[in-house]
């Protein structure tokens, strides 16, 4: 008589950026193998550096208490400068990969002219102090555009005048495309899965997330980054007839510069 298939209990959590940050490797495991980013070895350091097949983007996992735990920095290219981008420890790691997966896509389109507020608005978020900050309708996660440099700062908290619960930075020349990525991903109404997430969640209040428990089979959990990975690898095979899963915006672009 066959075994019945082993169950586990999983979370599906809403809104997303309140989540927690979710298992580093959905980020890290395809970068590696499905896009070809190459790694360093040192045993003796809590760290990951991942660095891409042309040598041009540096992706750093550390944690650090006083700052932000990912970051990637970008070499000038022959029309843009150098530029980075950091996240938090508890931002969303499928937030992140919908960024990084953005940079690693050969359909992916860079022209300058995608709005990253767009995103936002088209979710009813309100503007906040100026038409360059928005804030999401519970108040939970701000959105700030700097006018004078064109940095951009994202920040999740509780409250809106409690401390942030993750912050992600972008600099002045990252490019819109993959903010844009990032903001669409930000607003995505769809839960989440965790795991252990008494630990994990930043907050357990019904008035702000909603968490919804299921049993599952366990070979679907573990296979969930392999078919990924497996997933991602595919594009380096075949561009998609779409050149973006992204809708550019003709009329404007309102980010600074």
């Amino acid at each position: 008589m066959p075994k019945p298939p082993e169950i586990v209990d999983v979370d599906f959590v809403a809104p997303r950026h309140l989540s927690g940050g979710g298992d580093p490797s959905w980020i890290t495991v395809p970068l590696h193998r499905a896009c070809g980013w190459s790694y360093g070895h040192d045993p003796l350091m809590p760290r990951v550096i991942l660095s891409s097949p042309d040598q041009r983007a540096l992706l750093r996992l550390e944690p650090d208490p006083d700052g932000q735990w990912w970051t990637l920095h970008h070499a000038q290219q022959p029309d843009r400068p150098a530029w980075y981008a950091s996240f938090g420890a508890r931002t969303p790691v499928e937030i992140i990969a919908a960024f990084t997966d953005t940079l690693t896509s050969p359909a992916a389109d860079p022209a300058d002219g995608w709005d990253p507020l767009e995103p936002l608005q088209k979710s009813g978020w309100s503007p906040a102090y100026s038409h360059n900050r928005l804030a999401s309708a519970d108040g939970t996660v701000r959105v700030e555009v700097n006018e004078t440099t064109g940095c951009w700062w994202v920040g999740a908290a509780l409250d809106r005048t409690g401390p942030p619960l993750w912050q992600a930075r972008f600099g002045e020349h990252t490019p819109p495309h993959l903010i844009t990525a990032f903001t669409a991903a930000l607003t995505d109404p769809s839960p989440v899965l965790r795991t252990a997430t008494v630990v994990n969640l930043p907050t357990r209040d019904p008035d702000l997330i909603t968490v919804t428990r299921r049993e599952v089979p366990a070979a679907q959990v573990a296979s969930a980054l392999e078919e990924r990975v497996h997933a991602l690898a595919a594009r380096r095979a075949s561009t998609p007839a779409n050149p973006s899963p992204l809708r550019r915006s003709p009329a404007k672009n309102t980010r600074s510069r």
